[in-house]
């Protein structure tokens, strides 16, 4: 994630939410009279993603509306709403009517961009109504070989002793990457040297060439590498171990106690969305969840499916835990 560009960001989202539109299949005014959504959805659907078209959370959407289209008997459609973060689609869906009929899905970039930012022009708590956390996709903290350490314990050593010399890339200045590197030095007292990219791919790049000594990775990304030992891995960033790579240990079980950071997608609605139509969308996306499952596996994805109590306290401990590691790294993006 790079940083916003000079213009502030404030009034750039206002100027380009002003130049949406909104397709005439989504104008149609709310049902009235049926205030509990008893005959929801009666019309097609509409999914923004805050993305460009092909990425991981673009996808995952698709997979969900098709599902969801099959299950609801109405079509749900993907409105890819990209640009500032993420945080252009945010806008759009938080000013929708809390209807049903406006969905949002997104990735965790916009808790990392809540807990890196003080101005965005909306609340992540608080303009939306949660519905699921729908999928998750660990991380791995990968090296390369010519760094003499083997072992969490002896990267962590290594830092310490040499402060400043022992370097990670990124995906970008206050991406997901970034913050886990940030949180791992926070967790470990431990000093790390930030190198951003413009992408993934050439960070990853620059580490097999031996440029930077480590990246938090996804093990799909990773996989080939490991296998042929260009690259190694020192630890998974989830609670427990992966199944395809169980030889590998966690970063709890390495030695940092309260380290998890999972490349996550959830759903939401506007704030204000009627009871009944929560547990409608909720219990149908859980259905299509189960349906999906096989195909996310092959990425190394996992379904989730949170209840909607558990994602909004969810949110707000993701936003809170790299509100905190912002923080510590001295990184504000307004």
């Amino acid at each position: 994630m790079n940083a916003w560009p000079r213009v502030g960001i404030v009034a750039a989202l206002q100027m380009l939410v002003l130049c949406c539109h909104v397709s005439a299949v989504f104008a149609a005014p709310a049902q009235s009279g049926r205030g509990e959504g008893s005959d929801y959805p009666s019309r097609p659907i509409r999914l923004i993603v805050p993305s460009s078209p092909g990425g991981g959370t673009d996808i995952t959407a698709r997979m969900i509306a098709a599902a969801l289209t099959t299950g609801f008997g109405q079509q749900v459609i993907v409105d890819n709403r990209s640009g500032a973060t993420g945080n252009i689609g945010a806008v759009v869906a938080a000013r929708a009517t809390p209807d049903g009929y406006t969905l949002l899905t997104f990735a965790n970039t916009l808790t990392a961009d809540a807990g890196s930012r003080r101005n965005l022009p909306y609340d992540l708590v608080k303009d939306f109504t949660p519905i699921t956390q729908t999928s998750s996709l660990p991380y791995m903290l990968i090296i390369h070989p010519s760094l003499p350490a083997r072992s969490l314990k002896e990267l962590v050593a290594l830092a310490k002793a040499k402060p400043g010399t022992v370097s990670y890339a990124s995906s970008g200045i206050g991406g997901l990457s970034h913050l886990a590197g940030g949180l791992l030095g926070m967790l470990t007292h431990a000093d790390f040297l930030h190198v951003p990219y413009k992408g993934g791919a050439p960070a990853l790049t620059d580490l097999l060439a031996g440029q930077v000594n480590m990246l938090f990775s996804t093990p799909l990304q990773a996989a080939a590498h490991l296998r042929s030992g260009k690259l190694l891995a020192l630890a998974v960033t989830t609670k427990t171990r992966l199944k395809t790579h169980s030889d590998v240990p966690t970063l709890i079980e390495a030695g940092v106690p309260g380290y998890e950071v999972n490349v996550w997608n959830g759903m939401v609605a506007p704030a204000g969305l009627p009871a009944s139509i929560v547990r409608k969308i909720y219990a149908e996306t859980l259905r299509a969840l189960e349906i999906i499952k096989p195909q996310l596996a092959k990425d190394g994805s996992e379904t989730v499916g949170s209840t909607p109590a558990a994602f909004a306290a969810f949110i707000k401990e993701d936003i809170a835990k790299w509100r905190k590691t912002a923080d510590f790294i001295g990184l504000r993006l307004d």
